[in-house]
């Protein structure tokens, strides 16, 4: 791949399991961007606390903890795939589980929390060339992205993309767990008070129901190059 230009900021927003991440992930291999999994770095935190046993609800404890917690994305070498660590460790697996799934939108929805990984997001990003997904990447993180992308899909689709997630990681998880869990999350990031997951004005909806991920992929790339031309 030739070097890309533009390198701009690309916010990608959207719902849980409506395929944001690969499309992000994907788009930074393409473009030869720095790819930001956002969502991992508040599973992270989620799992820290749940380790450490921690109580959230108390503002002076989740002040301190955070000041203990060190995030890094660190390419791994064999399939060049970014993985989060958590204090020097690899916990790629670990934030993915079901039990970081279902606390992740209550620690997420600290004013705290959130200042702490903007404030991060915010410097992993301020050089461009970056692609990022989240919740509130075009709206609070990076509000002037050049391109801005919210992606949706129908519940049952989205059922069905994480329950195969988990599956391929080795997780037994029932249908009904997994739909709970997603309308749980729906519900607690669209109503929390800090930033709420919401889409851009000038965001472009990209609904991926009835879309592979190639299809989505080349939905993304075309409005890329309509926009700022062939890369």
């Amino acid at each position: 791949m030739t070097k890309p230009f533009p390198r701009i900021t690309i916010a990608i927003d959207g719902y849980s399991a409506c395929g944001k991440s690969t499309l992000a992930r994907r788009m930074a291999e393409e473009l030869g961007y720095l790819y930001l999994d956002t969502g991992a770095m508040y599973r992270a935190v989620t799992l820290y606390f749940l380790q450490e046993e921690l109580d959230w609800n108390d503002p002076g404890t989740v002040e301190r903890a955070l000041d203990h917690i060190y995030l890094q994305f660190i390419t791994h070498p064999d399939d060049l795939c970014q993985e989060m660590h958590l204090n020097g460790q690899n916990v790629e697996t670990e934030i993915r589980t079901m039990l970081v799934s279902d606390k992740v939108c209550e620690l997420s929805a600290l004013s705290a929390v959130r200042r702490r990984m903007v404030d991060q997001q915010r410097d992993m990003g301020r050089d461009g060339g970056v692609v990022l997904d989240g919740r509130d990447i075009g709206t609070i993180v990076f509000p002037r992205a050049e391109l801005k992308l919210f992606v949706t899909a129908r519940l049952d689709v989205r059922v069905d993309r994480r329950m195969a997630e988990l599956r391929a990681k080795g997780g037994n998880i029932d249908r009904d767990s997994v739909r709970a869990n997603l309308l749980m999350r729906d519900r607690e990031e669209t109503t929390r008070a800090d930033s709420p997951l919401l889409q851009a004005a000038d965001a472009l909806l990209l609904d991926t129901s009835d879309l592979d991920q190639e299809a989505v992929l080349q939905a993304a790339l075309a409005h890329f190059e309509r926009r700022f031309g062939a890369f």
